[in-house]
């Protein structure tokens, strides 16, 4: 299938004080050479060299920088901007696996049905370094058994990984700016009641986690605003069973962060090479 029927593929990327990472992440979108490709930079007025980085690739990108009211007012912004009919958007210290696009579009391509596309995601440290391999395998399980009924329980949505027609966002509007640490698990339960979210079972970014991200050291308030999003979707046995996986799951972060601190080498890290996206 030639790629000249593949989709035009819209990345909005929210960006501040990210100037280690922020380049790695620009390239692992612009290196993937799809066709018909836009991103958008939405910079919340860095005061560290990330602007020096954005100029640095002015005419292959879109980018603004200002003061903003969070994470999801960037994103929002950028995606009221977004020209492409797949949109998606991809922090500025995460990154895609090679191949990643192009796997994307001929999926959404063949499958003119599908309207959300989720994949697999690694998580790995401010080095590369592949981490919370057994976390990253505990979602992928649950993925096999993908259901909006499961979401409901626990997440297993990697946004990196997750894709969706743009069409969807001018009929559900655009993501809850009241919340800090689960927006996008609040929209894929808003999603989720009216589309199938097809499952891609291909790695096709990395999240990562180092200690200036949000979701380095406070875990347990991310799962709090969780189960408070999963009430807003659900009732009676899918919110007692979410409550029931929260708990577990803050007792096993916590524990496994000990660990981490403990032998970092041997029980959190992989010294993996992220070059193959394993499509």
């Amino acid at each position: 299938m030639g790629t000249a029927n593949f989709p035009a593929i819209s990345i909005v990327t929210p960006s501040y004080n990210q100037a280690q990472f922020i380049e790695e992440t620009i390239l692992s979108i612009l290196d993937q050479h799809y066709p018909n490709l836009e991103l958008i930079v939405v910079d919340g007025g860095s005061t560290d060299h990330t602007l020096e980085i954005l100029k640095k690739y002015q005419g292959c990108l879109a980018w603004t920088s200002g003061k903003d009211n969070g994470q999801a007012s960037a994103i929002n912004y950028g995606l009221q901007r977004a020209n492409g009919e797949i949109v998606a958007f991809l922090n500025s210290d995460d990154i895609y696996n090679p191949g990643a696009l192009l796997t994307v579009g001929k999926y959404f391509a063949q499958h003119p049905e599908a309207y959300c596309l989720t994949g697999k995601c690694r998580t790995i440290n401010e080095y590369g370094q592949e981490i919370r391999g057994l976390i990253t395998l505990y979602k992928n399980l649950w993925m096999l058994f993908h259901s909006y009924q499961v979401l409901q329980i626990l997440n297993y949505i990697s946004q990196p990984a997750t894709f969706w027609r743009r069409s969807i966002t001018h009929e559900i509007g655009f993501l809850d700016e009241t919340l800090n640490y689960t927006m996008d698990y609040e929209y894929w339960l808003r999603m989720g009641k009216k589309y199938r979210i097809h499952y891609l079972p291909c790695e096709l970014a990395c999240f990562r986690v180092h200690s200036n991200s949000k979701s380095g050291n406070t875990a347990h308030r991310q799962f709090d605003e969780e189960l408070m999003v999963a009430k807003r979707y659900g009732k009676g046995l899918s919110v007692r069973l979410h409550a029931f996986h929260r708990s577990l799951i803050v007792i096993i972060y916590k524990h496994f962060l000990k660990l981490c601190e403990d032998r970092p080498r041997d029980i959190c890290t992989k010294s993996e090479s992220i070059a193959s996206s394993r499509c």
